[in-house]
């Protein structure tokens, strides 16, 4: 009898096609449920973030620490998708392996991503109304919601290489995260695989597009409040890059080359290349994780 309470590193490709096989299996309706979900659950950890770390990140001499700070609480947010139950666009490009050993065909695997990233965006934008609404944004004199504006203009500033590369490395954290998180058997286990990677992402400062899907909708939406762009405009938020943060901007600028950035990360470089390693020309037996 196998008594390890972790798969191996082999052993996880032949997770990871059971489980690409499980999501592209799931009727449409339930699937956009849980994807909404993903989409709330990663926007909380978003808002979460900020909040513990808005005066830090407003100095230029503590902004590495607030990202640090701001990166051991974004990790909640991937453990409630993981462990309670949700469908996150970045992790869905994992079911890449399962297309690789023709368990899955191609063109369910993208109806798949498209359905999981639309109802990502739903759940995003609904917590970024629900925080712009709930007067939290006030906190700390209105800096909260000044970074708020400044974050995510900063966000649409970015180059689009910059952005697809930015995006790249995060999903290759976040998909290592979840695939580690697959490797475990128990909840501590999974628990200690998702912090860490997560926690070196967002404190790297790399770019994920479910996150931005609450991050950017929440600094468009706070520019309806004066008091948060006066203070904004306070701390070196221009009215040009004011200008700049709008919808055009946020699927363009960002979502686009990020979500570009966050497919290459995930699906070829955990994807693939652990399929190619330990799986390529060799039989996979599926096994069933938790």
């Amino acid at each position: 009898m196998d008594n390890k309470n972790y798969f191996s590193p082999p052993e996880i490709v032949d997770v990871a096609v059971g489980v690409g096989i499980k999501k592209v299996s799931t009727p449409y309706l339930k699937e956009f449920m849980l994807a909404i979900l993903a989409g709330v659950f990663i926007g909380f950890a978003s808002e979460g973030s900020n909040m513990a770390a808005f005066n830090l990140l407003a100095d230029p001499a503590t902004y590495g620490l607030g990202k640090c700070l701001a990166g051991a609480i974004f990790g909640t947010g991937l453990m409630l998708v993981l462990v309670a139950g949700a469908e996150m666009f970045t992790g869905q490009t994992l079911i890449v392996v399962a297309v690789l050993e023709r368990k899955v065909k191609v063109t369910k695997m993208l109806s798949n991503w498209g359905l999981v990233w639309i109802g990502n965006l739903v759940g995003g934008l609904f917590l970024a109304y629900m925080m712009v609404n709930s007067g939290l944004f006030n906190s700390g004199d209105n800096l909260l919601g000044a970074m708020t504006i400044k974050i995510a203009a900063g966000k649409v500033a970015l180059p689009f290489m910059s952005a697809f590369w930015l995006g790249l490395m995060c999903n290759w954290l976040v998909c290592l995260a979840v695939w580690m998180s697959w490797a475990a058997k128990d909840i501590p286990g999974k628990i200690l695989a998702i912090f860490f990677p997560i926690w070196l992402f967002i404190t790297s400062g790399f770019e994920h597009c479910v996150a931005n899907m609450y991050y950017i909708p929440a600094g468009i939406l706070a520019k309806s409040n004066p008091k948060w762009v006066e203070t904004a405009l306070a701390h070196g938020v221009t009215p040009e890059k004011l200008e700049h943060l709008n919808w055009t901007s946020f699927f363009l600028n960002n979502e686009l080359p990020v979500t570009l950035g966050n497919i290459v990360g995930g699906a070829v470089l955990v994807a693939g290349y652990y399929w190619f390693v330990y799986k390529s020309g060799k039989k996979t037996e599926i096994k069933e994780v938790n």
